[in-house]
């Protein structure tokens, strides 16, 4: 068996140094050109053939050996919140990588680094997916109608997400089989009243008190309408009515979003949220209109994948991996939290896999997609070797 764990902890400096570099030139949506270039550029260094495809960046590395063909998938994009992490290599445009997915293009180009070593022992294809616009939830698709999963066609994915703020720091964190992580359904509601002055509030139909109105009423579905059992989330993160304190505006807006696991709870809740947004909108004269921005399924974790990585996690980083199912009291086998590779695990069986990368002991208090948000670089290696190991011994056995 190959030391890989050993020859991914010796290009720990390397990964750094694009953890680095990808952190302090954080850009959003679906268009990355730096960063793109940068991965583009890192891949050609190596000998691949980089490929663009949605907006992302596509290589393939192996033999072919067993005609079968396994996916590892990193993201690319940032988010639009100004970064106060104090790192000496923050970033200064008023985004900021704080959701890691700066660490999950190192590691998957390190990765890319260990494979092109030992290609000639690769049974088979890896193709590496370095994906744009995941918090925005369109990358996966967009990549997926490009064509990233055919030519060669993909057989199973893999997908590692990097978690700051819990105790295990630098152990993978096995999620559940089955829902992962949550369906995410972003939406919008546009409520159209007649604006006035605000001494005559008579003569208006005020949108204030409809948005208002709208948000208290969708808060019963979690209390009287889906079973206890259930497990969903409505969230009101935005909302916009009028200019200055002395005019009753127009219109208004709120947007939000509706995290669920099951397809029939999620269908229902749509439904409700159309229903009680209009019904509200019409006791109160006004109008409403709901709108949905976009969505992205739950991650589906394949069992035999998930039984797999632990197993061969084992073969590099012996007591590395912890099972979400039996540690944090079960907290944690499924995150509330979306990820679009949830597409992927509607085509191919896939898996998404934790690895802690800073614990609260240590200073690493803040969670994800928070602007004071740090993560523990020293983690990078064990992704890079997770990534290399996965792909390799799972085409050795299929």
């Amino acid at each position: 068996m190959m030391k890989i764990a050993e020859e991914a902890e010796k290009i720990q400096d390397e990964m750094v140094t694009h953890r680095r570099y990808l952190h302090q030139n954080p850009e959003i949506g679906a268009d990355l050109p730096k960063t793109v270039n940068y991965v583009k550029n890192e891949l050609l260094k190596m000998g691949y053939a980089p490929e663009l495809c949605g907006g992302g960046v596509v290589a393939t590395c192996g033999n072919g050996e067993n005609q079968k063909t396994f996916l590892l998938r990193a993201d690319m994009d940032a988010l639009p919140i100004k970064e106060e992490s104090g790192e000496m290599f923050s970033a200064l445009n008023g985004n900021m990588h704080a959701c890691g997915h700066d660490f999950h293009t190192s590691m998957l180009l390190g990765c890319a680094k260990l494979l092109k070593k030992h290609e000639d022992q690769i049974k088979g294809t890896i193709k590496l997916m370095f994906q744009p616009a995941e918090e925005i939830a369109i990358g996966a698709k967009g990549m997926i109608e490009a064509g990233v999963l055919k030519n060669p066609d993909v057989d199973a994915a893999m997908m590692i997400h990097v978690f700051p703020g819990l105790p295990s720091d630098g152990k993978f964190v096995v999620l559940a089989d089955g829902p992962a992580s949550a369906n995410i359904d972003v939406f919008r509601i546009n409520v159209k009243g007649v604006g006035g002055h605000g001494a005559r509030p008579h003569e208006t139909v005020d949108p204030i008190n409809v948005c208002a109105h709208i948000h208290l009423a969708l808060q019963v579905l979690n209390a009287r309408e889906v079973e206890a059992n259930e497990t969903f989330i409505l969230t009101i993160g935005e909302m916009k009515c009028g200019d200055t304190f002395n005019v009753i505006p127009d219109s208004g807006y709120m947007r939000g979003t509706i995290r669920s696991y099951g397809k029939e709870v999620r269908t229902f809740i749509k439904k409700r949220l159309v229903e009680i947004s209009k019904t509200v909108a019409e006791t109160f004269r006004a109008e409403a209109e709901v709108v949905f921005e976009f969505e992205a399924p739950n991650v589906i974790n394949d069992q035999k994948l998930r039984n797999d990585f632990m197993r061969y996690m084992d073969e590099i980083m012996v007591d590395n991996v912890d099972d979400a199912k039996k540690v944090y009291d079960g907290k944690f086998a499924k995150i509330t939290g979306s990820e679009d590779f949830g597409f992927v695990s509607e085509e191919v069986p896939a898996l998404m896999v934790g690895l802690v990368a800073g614990s609260p002991a240590d200073g690493y208090v803040y969670p994800l997609h928070h602007p004071k948000a740090r993560f523990n670089e020293n983690s990078l290696w064990k992704g890079a070797a997770a990534y290399t190991h996965m792909a390799m011994r799972w085409l050795e056995e299929n």
